[in-house]
């Protein structure tokens, strides 16, 4: 079978993260729990640096941290905004969301890997974005996997 694609490969690179970004965030604009983080809605350079971002957690270029900074400019982005757990759970829900609008692979093994960040990545978001918290402050992005189950490829 070979080396299995990276998530960023099976997903379709640049132009597939670019939809799921832009996608999230139209929602993020009309929900009411989302978009008071966003006043003034959601511009264009933050939608493209997220998109780097996800793009690189997935196994695509590293292009978040070589332009602006990686683990620690994503951190700072996130402390003392006081995160609450429904704004977290409606975050992932938004995302799933926003995996189907942009025509994300539906795969099992591909949404349980998307899933699976979700989960992780907000929590930790939750966490580091609570008055006083005591994040790490250095830490490499994250690379993302297949994790347990492979793409299938019949």
């Amino acid at each position: 079978m070979g080396t299995p694609p990276t998530l960023y490969e099976w997903a379709g690179g640049d132009d597939a993260f670019s939809r799921l970004i832009n996608a999230f965030y139209d929602r993020v604009e009309q929900d009411e729990l989302l978009a008071p983080f966003f006043p003034g809605g959601v511009h264009a350079d933050h939608r493209r640096h997220v998109a780097m971002w996800w793009s690189e957690v997935f196994g695509g270029p590293p292009q978040y941290t070589e332009e602006l900074g990686g683990y620690e400019r994503m951190l700072s982005k996130h402390l003392e905004l006081g995160i609450s757990e429904p704004q977290r759970f409606r975050f992932t829900l938004l995302m799933r969301l926003a995996a189907d609008d942009a025509v994300m692979p539906d795969d099992p093994e591909f949404r349980s890997a998307l899933v699976a960040y979700l989960e992780w990545g907000t929590r930790i978001a939750l966490g580091n974005s609570q008055p006083g918290a005591a994040a790490m402050e250095h830490a490499p992005v994250p690379k993302w996997g297949w994790g347990e189950a492979p793409p299938y490829q019949p």
